[in-house]
Order: C-alpha cells, then sequence, then structure tokens
C-alpha cells in the first residue's frame, strides 16, 4: 500500500517506523529539515521537504497515487485542510488527527464527511475513554475490552508478595480451572515475551491475562491485588484530557462519582466549573503538596495528572501514592517515560500519541483487522481479526497449524460466544480471532486470516 504521511513528530514518526517495517511504501511530508533527516537516517521511507497545504507540493508527494493520506501535524486545521486537498487530488482514504471534539459530538453542525474526511482521529478523547476504563478496573495498568466487550485484557504488575511467584503458567491455569484464561504476554526488565506453559512468574513481571469479562475480578484477586470500588477522583490539570475525563465521569448513569479536578489558569478554570456542574473545580497549583493536601489527596481512591508538564504529572503521582491513594493513572508524552514510571511505582500511564497511532493503525491494516492496539510498557500488540472463507487459518486445528514465533492466539468470538483458544480450537470463517505477536511477527499473522 502506498501511504503518505504528514507530519513527522511522534505520531508520525512512529507510524512511519512500523508501515516501513510492514513493507508499505511510505512517503513522508513536512517542512523540517532536521526532522526528515531523522527519518531518511533510520526508516526506510522516502521523504520530501514541503508545506501541507500546498497543491504543488502535495503532488509532488504524489499524493494523487496514494491509497491513504494521515495527516498528523500539531495543528488541527494543517491536517484538516492536507486532508481536503488529497482528496481531491484523488488520494484513497484520508485521515486527519484533531484535538477539537467539535466534530465528534452527537449534534456537530459539520460531519468529517462533509468535509471529505474518511476518518477523524481524537487523541485526547480517546485517551480520556482509556482513563476512565482503568478507574473502573483499579488493581490493573492496562485494560483493553475486545470481542465486543465479551472479553477484555488486563495488564497487572505482581508485587513480591504476590502468591504467583515462581508458579509455571501451567500450574497457575491448574490452580484456577474454574476460570478459562490466558496469560498471553509478559513484561520482564524491560524485555517482552510471548510465554509458553513452563515459564515462572517472577516479582515485578507485568503480566497480560485475557479471558471473559465476568471472570477478570477472580483473576485479578488471585494475583494478591485487592479491586477496590473506586469513586472518589482528583484530577490534576484542566486539559483537553482533564476536561473530557471529568466529562465522562460526571456522565455516567451506572455510577456517581465524587470528582474534583485542580486547574492553575484562572479563566480556564471558570470554564470548566460553568461546564461541569458536578464536579467540584478548583482554581490552584495541582503539584502544590499544601494544595492538594488541603483538598483532601489523602483521602480520595485516585489521582489522575493531566497536564501537559509530564515530569510534573509523574511527580504529583509519586506523592499521592505516597500518601496511599489507591490508584494513580499519569498521563506521559515520551515513550521512554512508559517503562520508568511503572518501575518507580505508579499504577498505570497513558500516552495519547500511541493511543491515536494505534487508532490510525486500525484503518491502515483494514479489511480482516478489526482492531490493532500496542500494549503500553512492552514490545507487543494485540490484533483481532475476522477469518476468511478461505483463510489458511481455518484449515486445521490450532496444534496442527504452524503459528509464526512471536505470536499466540488467545481467544475466539464464534456465533456470540466467547472461547480462550487451546491447542485443539478451530477456527471457522467469520469467526474473530484476538492474536498477541510481537511486531515482527505481525505481518505472517495477518496472512494466514487472508
Amino acid at each position: 500500500m502506498k501511504i503518505v504521511i504528514i507530519g513527522t513528530g511522534e505520531i508520525g514518526y512512529d507510524l512511519a517506523s512500523v508501515l516501513s517495517k510492514e513493507k508499505h511504501d511510505v512517503t513522508i511530508l513536512d517542512r523540517d529539515k532536521e526532522c526528515l533527516q531523522r527519518a531518511t537516517e533510520t526508516l526506510d521511507v522516502l521523504t520530501v521537504e514541503g508545506n501541507a497545504t500546498s497543491a504543488n507540493d502535495l503532488v509532488k508527494a504524489r499524493v494523487g497515487e496514494a491509497h491513504m493520506l494521515i495527516a498528523v501535524t500539531n495543528v488541527d486545521e494543517v491536517n484538516m485542510i492536507s486532508a481536503m486537498m488529497g482528496k481531491r487530488l484523488g488520494c484513497t482514504t484520508v485521515i486527519a488527527r484533531v484535538r477539537s471534539d467539535e466534530f465528534s459530538q452527537v449534534n456537530a453542525p459539520l460531519s468529517p464527511n462533509d468535509l471529505g474526511i474518511d476518518v477523524m482521529i481524537h487523541p485526547e478523547l480517546i485517551a480520556a475513554k482509556e482513563i476512565a476504563h482503568l478507574l473502573k478496573r483499579s488493581a490493573a495498568s492496562d485494560v483493553i475490552n475486545l470481542a465486543e466487550n465479551r472479553m477484555q485484557l488486563v495488564g497487572i504488575r505482581l508485587d513480591k508478595h504476590s502468591p504467583l511467584l515462581g508458579i509455571t503458567l501451567i500450574e497457575y491455569a491448574q490452580m484456577y480451572s474454574q476460570a478459562i484464561f490466558r496469560v498471553v504476554a509478559i513484561g520482564r526488565r524491560g524485555n517482552t515475551l510471548i510465554p509458553s506453559g513452563s515459564i515462572k512468574m517472577q516479582a515485578y513481571d507485568q503480566i497480560f491475562i485475557l479471558a471473559r469479562t465476568e471472570d477478570i475480578p477472580g483473576l485479578i484477586a488471585s494475583t494478591g491485588k485487592k479491586e477496590t470500588e473506586l469513586s472518589r477522583i482528583m484530577i490534576a490539570g484542566g486539559s483537553a484530557i482533564g476536561r473530557m475525563i471529568a466529562r465522562l465521569l460526571c456522565s455516567d448513569e451506572r455510577k456517581k462519582w465524587s470528582v474534583k479536578l485542580i486547574e492553575p489558569n484562572f479563566e480556564q478554570a471558570n470554564e470548566l466549573a460553568v461546564e461541569l456542574k458536578n464536579a467540584m473545580v478548583l482554581h490552584g497549583n495541582p503539584t502544590d503538596p499544601d494544595l492538594l493536601a488541603t483538598e483532601g489527596i489523602g483521602e480520595m481512591d485516585a489521582f489522575v495528572a493531566v497536564t501537559d508538564d509530564e515530569e510534573s504529572n509523574i511527580i504529583s503521582c509519586l506523592m499521592a501514592k505516597h500518601l496511599e491513594v489507591k490508584k494513580t493513572v499519569t498521563l506521559v508524552s515520551k515513550p521512554d517515560f512508559i517503562p520508568l514510571s511503572q518501575t518507580i511505582g505508579l499504577d498505570a500511564v497513558i500516552n495519547k500519541k500511541v493511543a491515536a497511532s494505534n487508532e490510525i493503525h486500525r484503518y491502515v491494516r483494514k479489511g480482516k483487522v478489526i482492531s490493532v492496539t500496542e500494549l503500553r510498557g512492552i514490545k507487543a500488540e494485540v490484533i483481532e481479526l475476522q477469518a476468511g472463507n478461505h483463510s489458511k487459518i481455518t484449515k486445521k486445528s490450532l496444534n496442527k497449524l504452524r503459528l509464526p514465533d512471536g505470536c499466540v492466539i488467545g481467544g475466539v468470538l464464534h456465533d456470540g460466544k466467547v472461547e480462550i483458544a487451546t491447542g485443539i480450537t478451530q477456527i471457522d470463517p467469520g469467526d474473530r480471532v484476538m492474536v498477541f505477536c510481537l511486531p515482527e511477527a505481525v505481518d505472517k499473522i495477518s496472512q494466514l486470516f487472508q
């Protein structure tokens, strides 16, 4: 597939890196010579120096011949204009990254289709929804809904007192035979393991468990973690993400949340106070220990730091953890901070750029691919695929197929019923299959579903 990416920021560079490794024909358009030089030296891509809103430069990048244009600069207007122009030049599918949620609202006066844009990606909204999911699973560092929410993948870090230490995965399955589940990946000291049944679990391992949604609470308890009810939430930062988290929680019809939001900008705090009727909005510095103590941080169930300063987010979450807040969620933008944050004891880390990249990737791998999610802190992906009528994956049971190294089939959705995959599982055409794999195995496993 020929793909043109506009913008070589963190999202653009990450997408170009992954897509070029998957043997797509990738062209990057940017006006920043240093960014283009970096891409040329480290990636197998073609670079074009130019203006994203110049028709001549878009033609020079051969946008009209592309199957897909992905506009991910830091400016919404540039992304929208370049996507609209790309569509008029003949590009098959155009995707634009926008920060404003104006176009995603139900009663929006204009939709993306009205502008000729096929898909609008909203990183802040994606990140806010991820954080809301994490607040509903207090013990998990990651929560991913799969198979129409019938299955969940949860990430759990084993502490030094976990009853699972020194136990193999086979023994773990035998001990908890009442639940059907699978440990599909393990993050250990910076390495990613797609485990076999004989591997033993160690302290500080981050294990990823796939199971039916109703079995998840019992499996979390089996790790030694306590799943407690979270209802009192303090949000540091009234950024777009902070605003959306508060809005999601306050509009939750299933549960009543007590939300406090701290915003350092006085005018913005006033705006938020008017908009968020069911939340308490405070004006102040969300990293000020005295303010946090005065506002009862020690009585909170969860502390969410989503300011624009990621170092402050980490520090304030560490402070909250020291005061025995049950769960902390930190927003970071630098990928290098993700494993560091988890190592120093923070419960969950969200990277909105990774979230946006995952969403865009789903459209790139269209066809039989339903969803793609990159697991935070480890080098593995969760791919939800649908088996075609003549897919190789449907020819034999799994124990008779030669699956690529570095991948494992975790679960299957068949006729509305979920099944955790075993060696005797037979996949039928139309089944939705949850696959966990290292990046280098993605292409090989995807070919089995074509």
